[in-house]
């Protein structure tokens, strides 16, 4: 991804959240180290000195706070006033790099992130996003294209978000809270039997599951 590795915060109070995202960012030193960060931090009003603060925080973990994402006036003038970008679409491409590779139409594009996402964490991208953990309960995927979670999806996952109703959603546990294909919402049966990979994918309107051999075709 060029702008950087995406972080959604969740509702809360912003000193809680805070503290929640550097217990994050220090859990998942090795992955995060070097990357450049892009915040969401939804409606929150920060002050200059608090985003000050969090991209000094970010740096001395080794990171790089380069993107913070708000539906905050406050918030998005006082970014810019620190020479944040608060909009997606502006990382630096590798001047070695053809144009081609840097424009992706949506659905082509894809993110991995490996780490297991525990409860008030999201990923939301304009593309694949491929897990390479746990979707704890209270965590929510949200992707443009396909879900691909290679361990358990307990939180709460929504492929085909732009209304892609081929999107699919695959895990090798598959026990969402909520499950939703485009504007289709899954009623999640409980479980009956072990956990086994399974797909979910739109069959004549309903959100339905079969086992998932990753193998075939």
């Amino acid at each position: 991804m060029g702008d950087g590795v995406l972080v959604v915060l969740g509702d809360g109070e912003w000193g809680a959240l805070r503290q929640q995202l550097f217990e994050q960012l220090d859990q998942q030193a090795e992955f995060f180290r070097g990357a450049r960060l892009v915040l969401d931090i939804g409606g929150m009003s920060l002050k200059a000195a608090e985003l000050g603060d969090l991209r000094s925080q970010v740096s001395e973990r080794g990171m790089v706070l380069g993107v913070v994402l708000s539906r905050s006036a406050m918030t998005e003038q006082n970014a810019k006033s620190l020479g944040l970008d608060t909009s997606l679409g502006r990382g630096r491409p590798e001047p070695d790099d053809p144009e081609v590779d840097t424009i992706l139409r949506t659905g082509e594009a894809a993110i991995l992130v490996s780490h297991t996402l525990r409860s008030g964490f999201s990923v939301q991208y304009a593309g694949h996003v491929t897990i390479l953990g746990d979707v704890n309960p209270g965590a929510e995927v949200v992707a443009a294209g396909n879900v691909l979670v290679w361990g358990r999806l307990r939180g709460m996952v929504h492929a085909g978000a732009e209304g892609d109703e081929s999107a699919v959603v695959c895990a090798l546990d598959l026990s969402p809270t909520q499950l939703r294909i485009a504007g289709r919402i899954a009623v999640t049966p409980g479980r009956k039997n072990k956990p086994q990979p399974e797909k979910a994918y739109l069959h004549d309107g309903q959100v339905v599951a079969e086992p998932w051999n990753p193998k075939s075709k």
